[in-house]
């Protein structure tokens, strides 16, 4: 048996959090990592996109080994802008009171240090797999999601090379590690609406075709009543209005045109397409050929139904935490959306309470703790 590095999780994810990686900027956080994955036998790439619609992105795929099974661990390097309101540097990674702050430390570059110190546990305590080990890192997840995941799976896709499993390293635990684990998400959807009227003055409305209140009526018309109840593994389909805009600055004039915009997150019992299709028919029957709708679908809904692999992660949580996961799909949209098109996926990671926050963090324990789980995952998938 090979002895590969000790690869500490809390000194990998202070390292990545040091590097200033606010979507699209890498800033080095893909060498810090590529550094330690070569030095654990991993063969690296580098998958750099560009696109005339979005800003160009470096992205790692990382294997250790050429056979079958090929199980993947997937995350994403850049972070949210920092914001405001921060009581520790967001990029020195600090550690106070058994805490690890720093922006990225819980979405995600702790779940990626986690990842790179359980494989390096794995190669001293097993050897190597019977089958391979890949990373799938983009730089692309906080951003437009192009030139990234989607890119990486087709390039890997056009060269036959596979994906058997995949566990992203997203946060998915909502108070504490080992509460829950992502097996599915809803779809999202944002549209934008641009209801037109005539402009007048206010005091003679009746010489005036007043937009707003024709958006009224339409927002009204899809919001008045819930989408659904929800479904077996998924919660209820929401509708968001997220914006209201008329930009009139005089308070005498009706304008001539208002704008909206909303989002819906959607269960497996709609499409995408579905719902433009609803949302132009219910339009229509309030204002015909008076407004333009613009919409774009972020993701479908998917679910990656209980099996093998929730399996082995739920086994994985509880022999550490002691706790049963709850196997949800609820949250917000993630890259699994596209893995799940190569091979069955799930999520499991950090605590996500303080992620997108200012002074986000990490426990050291769950960093600890998060490596010894995905340790034990690799080690159950491979039967060792």
């Amino acid at each position: 048996m090979s002895t590969a590095p000790n690869i500490d999780a809390l000194q990998l994810a202070q390292a990545l959090i040091r590097r200033p990686s606010v979507t699209p900027r890498d800033e080095g956080a893909l060498d810090v990592l590529e550094a330690a994955l070569k030095s654990l036998g991993f063969t690296t790439e580098r998958m750099p996109f560009d696109d005339k619609d979005a800003p160009r992105v470096d992205n790692l795929y990382a294997r250790l080994g050429t056979a079958a099974p090929n199980f993947c661990f997937a995350g994403h390097t850049d972070v949210v802008p920092v914001g405001d309101g921060w009581t520790t540097q967001p990029f020195d990674g600090e550690v106070i009171d058994g805490q690890l702050y720093g922006r990225g430390a819980a979405d995600m570059k702790g779940g990626i240090a986690a990842f790179t110190a359980a494989v390096s546990k794995f190669l001293n305590t097993h050897g190597k797999p019977k089958g391979s080990i890949s990373f799938l890192i983009t730089g692309d997840e906080e951003g437009d999601a192009i030139n990234g995941t989607v890119k990486m799976l087709e390039k890997l896709r056009a060269r036959g090379e596979t994906l058997d499993v995949c566990v992203v390293g997203e946060p998915t635990n909502p108070t504490k590690l080992g509460e829950m684990i992502k097996i599915g998400r809803r779809g999202s959807l944002t549209a934008k609406l641009t209801v037109y009227g005539t402009q007048g003055h206010s005091a003679y409305p009746h010489l005036a075709d007043n937009p707003i209140m024709r958006l009224m009526k339409m927002l009204a018309a899809i919001t008045d009543a819930p989408l659904d109840t929800g479904s077996a593994h998924f919660q209820a389909s929401t509708v968001a209005v997220t914006t209201i805009d008329v930009g009139n600055a005089a308070s005498n004039v009706i304008p001539g045109s208002a704008k909206a915009a909303l989002n819906i997150r959607f269960n497996d019992l709609h499409t995408g397409a579905g719902l433009i299709a609803w949302l132009r028919k219910t339009f229509d029957a309030v204002a015909k050929d008076h407004y333009e709708l613009n919409a774009r679908i972020s993701g479908e809904s998917f679910l990656t139904p209980p099996g093998p692999l929730s399996s082995i992660v739920s086994e994985a949580v509880k022999a550490v935490t002691g706790l049963t996961p709850e196997l949800s799909t609820t949250g917000g949209t993630s890259d699994a959306r596209f893995i799940k098109d190569a091979c069955p996926v799930c999520e499991f990671g950090m605590v996500g309470l303080s992620m997108h926050k200012a002074d986000e963090r990490c426990a050291v324990a769950d960093l600890e703790n998060l490596t010894a789980i995905y340790h034990q995952i690799l080690t159950r998938y491979f039967a060792i």
